[in-house]
């Protein structure tokens, strides 16, 4: 069966995607500066504390801008960027500017649901998360909350990585739309709202929700905590990854390395994000159980 699971295994079963790619990348001609660009969830939960790690051991500093993952992966492929970020798969099938990159996954992140934090909330189950996303529940009454209409805060577009993760784990549908005048350019700004508005909610990556000061809303009883993503007991989970070109430099090449040695690995850990090895059973889970939450 064709599901959304198995599509997005086959994606992370595959190292590349490659069809006439050119050779290495060609942001920058000094080899002390790589250029990365990509998701803001990555670039927030790990990436600052990676690059200063490696400019730390190496000398060499990363340059990190943010965009999206939709950015990180496009400009990656046409060379605009070194490497990038991303909090989903590529879409060849989609744009061909998603054909001529690899996709690295250093690490694993769920999809959490923040409000602002004094909002009662605690826990909403995956049915009411649903009506949510398509207009059918408009009011903080209906979820347990006070009487006061719903700020449902979304990402433009269907293929950002966390739109396209909602659309595929709660929805399995990746054409469906979000019924809400609150949207915003990308993650950081949607995190950003939900902090200061108190009838705000919204879906973002947990590894980069956790820096900031909002409530994480509980799915089904199950929240995004460390241990559950790493065990799977939060079913949410994805990967995050970087992303080349299929025929990367030897500059890029040696911080891939690293992100994936024990020495990155423990940056990761020590800022409250799953390494990709240290779970290796979540892709099993996903073969078994596929999308959503259990």
């Amino acid at each position: 069966m064709n599901t959304p699971a198995r599509r997005w295994l086959r994606a992370l079963c595959l190292t590349a995607l490659v069809a006439a790619a050119p050779a290495h990348g060609a942001a920058s001609n000094d080899p002390n500066v790589l250029h990365w660009a990509g998701c803001g969830i990555t670039k927030k939960a790990f990436m600052a504390e990676l690059a200063a790690a490696y400019e730390k051991k190496t000398g060499i500093h990363v340059a990190l801008e943010g965009g999206g993952a939709t950015r990180g992966i496009r400009d990656t492929a046409a060379l605009v960027m070194d490497m990038g970020g991303s909090c989903r798969m590529s879409l060849p099938e989609t744009d061909s500017a998603e054909l001529h990159v690899t996709l690295h996954p250093v690490a694993w992140d769920a999809l959490a649901l923040i409000a602002h934090p004094d909002n009662p909330v605690e826990n909403l189950s995956a049915d009411q998360i649903r009506a949510l996303y398509t207009g059918r529940v408009v009011n903080w009454k209906e979820l347990g909350g006070p009487d006061a209409p719903i700020h449902l805060y979304v990402r433009t577009g269907r293929i950002s990585g966390v739109g396209y993760a909602i659309r595929q784990y709660l929805f399995e549908d990746s054409q469906v739309e979000f019924v809400t005048d609150y949207v915003v350019p990308s993650s950081g700004p949607l995190e950003q709202a939900v902090e200061k508005d108190p009838l705000a909610v919204g879906i973002t990556g947990v590894s980069s929700a956790r820096k900031r000061d909002v409530k994480l809303v509980s799915i089904d009883g199950r929240s995004p905590t460390y241990d559950n993503v790493r065990s799977g007991d939060y079913g949410l989970y994805r990967p995050l990854y970087l992303v080349t070109s299929p025929s990367p430099s030897p500059e890029v090449k040696a911080f891939v390395a690293f992100a994936m040695s024990e020495d990155g690995r423990q940056v990761l850990r020590d800022n409250g994000t799953v390494p990709y090895r240290d779970a290796p059973s979540l892709l099993s889970k996903l073969l078994i159980y596929g999308f959503g939450v259990r």
